[in-house]
């Protein structure tokens, strides 16, 4: 963190009691090192009938490329199963029995991301971005789509109505499956009404009591930023901190990892490694 100046330096807190200074108590979080640090301003005539003057600063917008094309593996392509082929004859070449210390562990994660990075180039397709996207859609919606535009028969509509009903429920089935597998809870098929964990709640205290009203909050913020508005800090103190001994590697078994990975969702998105959850599990399956 630095602290720099405003173009017009001034209190930004004007304190409406006789005889208390005025203070600066507002914040402002920027990019470091960047040109936003030095176009920061204090609208100092603005701030009227209230008692904090509003900050301001100046953010230059550069032109961003929106892509809109993406790679993608349909699910249970053809695609996806010689990229889970693909994978699995390199990952069994792997020699991951010597791994003794991070930088061994590091280079067989180096390769093996590798091996993924070379199978998905090879096997994923393009495909562009669209509000019209659909998480169940697959290669034989595609086809049968084609295949009643080239043709414009009923009978091809009909087949393609089919195709799309069957597939939506192929796709659902397998959500509530999962569901009921892992004996979660209902609303996590319907995004919209999950349930929320409320955050743990604790009373904030100053001088021993607690704040429980506006007026005692705000001065218990108030004299604790004066308070140490200009005191001096020992950054000594840092050097003081105990140096701990990094630990061992303790190797676990491949039954230790499958358990560990178990409960993950099937349909999480993939992660930079572009490897998903049903990828990793099916390959530590079939990779021994």
């Amino acid at each position: 963190m630095v602290a720099t100046t405003p173009i017009n330096p001034c209190p930004t807190r004007y304190s409406e009691t006789a005889g208390e200074s005025n203070s600066v108590i507002n914040l402002m979080f920027l990019h470091y090192d960047s040109s936003e640090l030095d176009q920061h301003s204090i609208l100092l005539e603005s701030h009227l009938s209230s008692d904090h003057t509003p900050l301001t600063v100046i953010i230059s917008l550069s032109e961003e490329i929106v892509q809109m094309s993406k790679l993608i593996l349909t699910p249970k392509s053809n695609q996806e199963s010689k990229f889970i082929e693909n994978v699995i004859l390199k990952f069994k070449d792997l020699d991951t029995t010597s791994i003794k210390d991070i930088d061994k562990l590091e280079r067989v994660i180096k390769q093996f991301s590798t091996i993924i990075d070379q199978a998905w180039t090879k096997n994923t397709k393009i495909s562009k971005i669209s509000k019209h996207s659909k998480q169940w859609w697959m290669e034989d919606c595609s086809h049968s789509l084609n295949n009643y535009r080239s043709s414009r028969s009923l009978k091809n509509w009909k087949k393609f109505k089919k195709i799309i009903k069957d597939t939506k429920r192929s796709f659902f089935n397998d959500k509530i499956q999962e569901v009921a597998n892992k004996s979660r809870s209902l609303w996590e098929l319907m995004n919209w009404i999950k349930k929320r964990k409320l955050p743990a709640i604790k009373a904030i205290t100053h001088n021993g009591q607690p704040c429980l009203t506006f007026d005692s909050l705000w001065n218990a913020l108030h004299n604790t930023f004066n308070t140490a508005l200009n005191r001096q800090v020992d950054l000594n103190i840092i050097n003081k901190i105990e140096h701990k001994l990094s630990q061992n590697w303790f190797p676990f078994s491949k039954e230790e990892f499958k358990s560990a990975i178990s409960k993950c969702s099937n349909a999480s998105a993939p992660g930079p490694d572009k490897l998903t959850w049903h990828h990793l599990k099916f390959i530590i399956k079939h990779a021994y």
